[in-house]
């Protein structure tokens, strides 16, 4: 494939606004090697059917292009380069908010552009504290906050607030 015969999708419908858009340049320059690991996908012709925004991040950067940035789908009839086009950008699965605030902290996680509109701050609304009863007991199945956290006996786990429903 000639790098130079590589084009921008004007069908594209996906794209990528402002700061969104700036936190895609700033992940490919602090970690080129995801190119490697998840390829720009374009036709025989050199028209990009994946990865529209990561190419014109590339080049919003000046980076040089590089063969293991792009792989070429040859087999692909249009019907499927349609397909693929709006399959490529699909988000089947969910996150576990669990486990990401578990290992991982908010600011890094949004540095990586993840997009954590429930984990906000004003979203915590405190309870009124009750009346503390002379001898107080816990009973199964009730949850404690502490702080961000809740902790329920019944399950034995740790959760982080804003996952809670």
């Amino acid at each position: 494939m000639e790098l130079d015969k590589i084009k921008l999708n004007p069908d594209n419908p996906r794209f990528i606004k402002d700061e969104k858009f700036k936190k895609l340049c700033n992940s490919i320059k602090e970690f080129p090697k995801m190119l490697e690991l998840r390829p720009i996908i374009i036709d025989t012709d050199g028209m990009i059917l994946g990865g529209n925004m990561r190419f014109r991040a590339i080049k919003e950067l000046g980076l040089e292009l590089k063969q293991e940035w792009f792989k070429e789908a040859e087999s692909l009839t249009e019907e499927e380069k349609r397909r693929f086009i709006v399959e490529d950008n699909v988000g089947f699965g969910e996150w576990d908010w669990d486990k990401l605030s578990a290992e991982f902290e908010k600011q890094e996680l949004e540095d990586w552009g993840l997009d954590i509109d429930k984990w906000k701050d004003d979203e915590v609304v405190e309870d009124e504290v009750p009346e503390v009863t002379e001898n107080p007991v816990s009973k199964l199945g009730e949850v404690y906050q502490l702080g961000r956290w809740i902790y329920c006996p019944k399950c034995k786990k740790k959760h982080h607030l804003f996952n809670v429903r």
